[in-house]
């Protein structure tokens, strides 16, 4: 039995997933610092965009705002998009928390 990920096959395609805009450095076993371009991201995982040196099954470990470090199993790829499923499902109270994070509203901050 080899040492790969025990990936989940759960269509998520149709999951709540939140557009931002959002570098990261994702630090890859093999490869060291591996930089993605989050497009968008749910709670069970993210898209990146941009070329990638990454390959199916491949691990990283990203650190997000509110989350800190989580690990990533890249799922699929094509040539400029990227997906990947967080080892564990964010809990909606993080995941609100980190959406306000990486999308921060203006109308509510004009408020305070």
């Amino acid at each position: 039995m080899g040492a790969g990920a025990q990936l989940s096959v759960t269509d998520m395609r149709r999951a709540m997933r939140h557009p931002v805009e959002q570098p990261v450095i994702g630090e890859h076993r093999q490869l060291g610092d591996v930089h993605l371009h989050i497009a968008n991201i749910s709670a069970h995982g993210f898209m990146a965009t941009g070329q990638s040196p990454l390959t199916r099954g491949d691990r990283v470990v990203i650190r997000l705002p509110v989350i800190g470090r989580i690990e990533a199993h890249l799922i699929w790829l094509t040539e400029e998009r990227a997906g990947f499923q967080f080892e564990r499902i964010i809990r909606l109270d993080d995941f609100t928390k980190l959406i306000d994070a990486l999308q921060p509203n203006p109308r509510l901050r004009a408020a305070r």
